[in-house]
């Protein structure tokens, strides 16, 4: 089948361009894509996409660009900025799995990146700064003595927001479990445990 007539094609965007390139990077890996690929699965033609953006890297940088845009600017709402540093804790888990869940293939994709490009290794490194700052939230809750103070915070970190990336593994939107259910199990995971609460008060007797 040979791409659609100029009658037939959708008009194309950025950011419908920018849908469909995080889609494609998805199913045939950023390495194994090309802009071919891309302007056959939007059924456009590559001088098309070239219109809107110079190469494949910039659609990787946008792609998952939108996700570090909307992870960075949780840390500046008001409950990650004003209440106890647990609390901040909370709230930012809460809203990563919203945002998860509302930005599945972007966060999907940013969880793939490797680093073998020069963008790659760009995105690599906001990514590590967004970790950075999440640690300090979870030092600052040890030094308050709200959480035991007994584990590194960069673990501690990277195994509480692992529990939130695995989201991008399993998560199906027209499920019954929403992002509320979720963020909610990944609380009593982490900071109430597996343990059942009678069972904890028996062992601390």
């Amino acid at each position: 089948m040979g791409r659609p007539s100029a009658k037939q094609r959708k008009p194309y965007n950025r950011d419908a361009i920018l849908d469909v390139a995080v889609r494609v990077f998805r199913q045939r890996g950023y390495d194994g894509s090309s802009l071919d690929d891309i302007a056959r699965a939007a059924g456009i033609t590559k001088a098309s996409i070239y219109y809107h953006v110079r190469s494949k890297e910039q659609l990787l940088d946008r792609g998952v660009g939108r996700a570090l845009d909307a992870l960075f600017a949780v840390l500046d709402e008001t409950d990650a900025r004003r209440s106890s540093a647990l609390e901040r804790l909370k709230h930012v888990i809460r809203r990563t799995v919203e945002i998860t869940v509302a930005m599945l293939p972007e966060v999907a994709l940013l969880l793939r990146v490797r680093g073998n490009t020069r963008i790659e290794r760009k995105i690599l490194a906001r990514r590590r700064e967004f970790d950075h700052l999440l640690a300090g939230v979870v030092r600052q809750a040890q030094r308050a003595g709200l959480i035991r103070a007994d584990l590194d915070p960069g673990l501690t970190t990277r195994l509480i927001f692992g529990m939130s990336n695995s989201i991008t593994e399993w998560y199906r939107p027209r499920g019954a479990l929403g992002a509320a259910g979720v963020a909610d199990a990944i609380f009593k995971i982490a900071f109430a445990g597996l343990q059942r609460e009678g069972e904890r008060k028996r062992k601390r007797a």
